[in-house]
């Protein structure tokens, strides 16, 4: 570096009590550009300007891959626009181009919640159901594994994808390696206290327990939650990775196609292990514990691969209460599944429970995904932004302001009539359940769907941005709770409505057949 000329040291005190004004130099005294920091500066001063702007430059690349057609730069030729909300406001998006992306995912989700619905309405007349009706509890909290690992998977993968964090081959695996460990250990011990809710929810109220009993739920539970959650995992990384390179947004995606396949999954692996458990039951009486046992002893290898990963380190720490509490509060929408399909009279119920629960989980999770990928472009959790709510948000500011994720709420709300109708449809035309579809039926459940949801959109505006205002990563914490509150309220809601069709009395001669 050339020495320091002496006629520029008048200036230096000026300029270094007010940094932002080094700014204006941009010609020497013999209008000549400058093209490094001024050299009145000491070595190491000089440095740190060249570095921070380098790394400026670095983060608006990584911000470019999400902002394909927004903001191209924080950067600004005035020197006194400072960067702030507006340079980085990702996802300029119309309702049309939301509804549009939103669309395929959540039909394809759609039909696989119908596809589950009819395996539970065939499964649950087999005798591992109606011999150990505890099953039934497990439904819900285990396909609301979906909302606990592998949406939130997503939810994290995606905000990952979007921010530049799987630009390079390493990070993906990084990436990848750690999150599928993480989601192993998650996996295998909410299904092991999948198991032992059952077992309080189903057995201690009536005073009834048996060990067996107890075991095969335990060895079901765990092993269909590991084996699902390692299959739908892969699918959603695949997802991500060949979304980003198409050009579309992730988050718009990846969470209802996890959900597409999750259910469906989840419930054939659950009632072909419950079903082939329970024969082998018959033979081997230690087949069960030695299953439980199996997948217990890999637990400390998972562990380990997630603990030494630094993308998963923390979540491994701190992930665990909402995803236990969302396990208990789907098994109470196990119970009330239980409770009510156990009576000949609302067997019908069977078809329609994954369909309405599935829906309310997949559009809630888009939106919480959406909210908390918005967020993030702005700072990290627990920063203010300006944008957080300090007290609950109105319905108006939620549905009806002018945001992206207003629109987005919106547009996801629009979308549940038209789903469940041609759900409905599917159902009707495919002969399945137990219920006819009359026109006050029709009403009934789409009352509940319609309530379900809204209630969802709005909670998840407000828990979104309660979370973040708290330091709490949305993508990890949000999307377990959405789903589990979907599944209890989906669940409790179409209970009221057979109930009430019940009462005023439309009734089907055929229901249980």
């Amino acid at each position: 570096m050339p020495p320091v000329p002496e006629h520029r040291d008048d200036g230096a005190s000026t300029n270094i009590t007010h940094p932002v004004m080094e700014d204006h130099q941009h010609v020497d005294v013999d209008n000549n550009p400058l093209m490094v920091n001024p050299s009145f500066l000491e070595p190491d001063e000089t440095e740190v300007v060249v570095v921070g702007s380098r790394a400026n430059t670095k983060g608006v690349q990584e911000e470019d891959a999400l902002l394909e057609n927004g903001s191209q730069s924080t950067e600004s030729e005035d020197p006194n626009n400072e960067p702030s909300c507006e340079a980085v406001v990702p996802l300029k998006e119309t309702s049309f181009s939301i509804g549009l992306q939103v669309l395929f995912p959540f039909l394809l989700a759609g039909f696989g919640t119908v596809a589950a619905g009819m395996v539970l309405d065939i499964v649950q007349h087999w005798d591992v159901f109606t011999n150990v009706t505890e099953v039934f509890i497990l439904v819900p909290a285990l396909l609301g594994l979906k909302g606990n690992l592998e949406m939130t998977l997503a939810s994290r993968l995606s905000t990952a994808a979007n921010i530049g964090q799987m630009e390079t081959a390493k990070e993906k695996w990084s990436m990848i390696v750690g999150n599928m460990a993480l989601i192993q250990v998650q996996a295998t011990v909410v299904g092991f206290l999948a198991s032992i809710a059952a077992v309080i929810f189903g057995w201690i109220p009536d005073g009834h327990f048996l060990m067996e009993h107890a075991v095969l739920l335990c060895a079901s539970s765990v092993s269909t939650a590991f084996i699902a959650s390692l299959i739908l995992g892969l699918v959603m990384i695949g997802v991500i990775i060949g979304s980003k390179k198409l050009g579309i947004n992730p988050d718009n995606v990846a969470t209802p196609i996890a959900a597409s396949l999750g259910d469906l999954v989840t419930l054939a692996l659950l009632s072909g292990i419950s079903w082939g458990l329970y024969k082998e039951m018959k033979v081997n009486v230690f087949v069960n514990l030695i299953v439980c046992l199996l997948f217990i002893a890999l637990l400390p290898v998972w562990f380990i691969i997630a603990r030494k990963n630094p993308a998963t380190r923390q979540v491994l720490a701190t992930g665990w209460e909402p995803v236990i509490i969302a396990m208990a509060i789907s098994s109470v929408g196990g119970l009330i599944l239980d409770k009510t399909v156990s009576d000949p009279n609302f067997a019908g119920i069977a078809v329609f429970t994954p369909v309405i629960n599935g829906v309310g989980g997949n559009l809630v999770a888009v939106q919480a995904s959406r909210i908390s990928t918005y967020l993030h472009m702005m700072g990290s959790p627990g920063d203010d932004i300006g944008l957080v709510p300090r007290k609950c948000p109105s319905p108006c500011r939620t549905f009806f302001s002018s945001d992206v994720n207003s629109r987005s709420a919106r547009v996801l709300f629009l979308l549940v009539v038209p789903g469940h109708l041609v759900f409905l449809y599917t159902i009707n035309s495919m002969k399945g359940g137990h219920t006819t579809m009359t026109l006050i039926f029709m009403v009934f459940y789409m009352m509940a769907a319609l309530l379900q949801v809204l209630v969802l959109l709005y909670i998840a505006d407000w828990m979104v941005h309660w979370m973040w205002g708290r330091g709490m990563d949305p993508d990890n914490f949000s999307i377990p709770y959405l789903t589990a509150l979907g599944d209890l309220l989906g669940t409790g809601l179409l209970a009221l409505s057979f109930h009430v069709l019940w009462l005023i009395g439309d009734r089907d001669t055929d229901v249980g057949d």
